[in-house]
């Protein structure tokens, strides 16, 4: 009796995490079929003083949700990178916020979207070099 006991206590100590879990990435997401990803484009940023050409990466889609990046040029040089979309639920939006300004200097000394990875923000990190290499492509840079 008291080996039953044990067991089945220890079957719902090890079901309630599988009970308490909530994903954050089924409540957003849409039902209907998802659209096609996007394809960068120079014309839907307007353009910054000086009349830098401004240049949106694709929308890259993570587990977590999608991301987005704008890539400013002076020249064939990055002048600057923002991130213009991430996903909707604010742990990922905590993560992403954190995790770019460390991106967007590690594009800005790299010139490239070859950059490391931000520990704690992996699928940020990828997402957001995916979106800066359809920008650069884009571009022909």
């Amino acid at each position: 009796m008291r080996r039953t006991l044990v067991v089945a206590l220890l079957g719902i100590a090890a079901a309630l995490p599988l009970l308490r879990y909530q994903s954050t990435h089924a409540l957003v997401q849409p039902l209907a079929s998802p659209a096609p990803p996007a394809a960068p484009s120079t014309s839907s940023a307007p353009p910054v003083p000086g009349g830098q050409p401004v240049v949106d990466g694709p929308v890259v889609d993570s587990d977590y949700g999608p991301y987005q990046v704008r890539v400013t040029f002076t020249g064939t040089r990055i002048a600057d990178v923002a991130l213009i979309d991430e996903p909707g639920d604010r742990h990922s939006q905590r993560i992403a916020n954190a995790a770019a300004p460390t991106l967007r200097e590690e594009v800005l000394q790299a010139q490239s979207a070859h950059i490391d990875t931000v520990s704690g923000a992996t699928a940020t990190s990828d997402a957001y070099a995916q979106s800066l290499q359809g920008a650069l492509d884009a571009k022909g840079h």
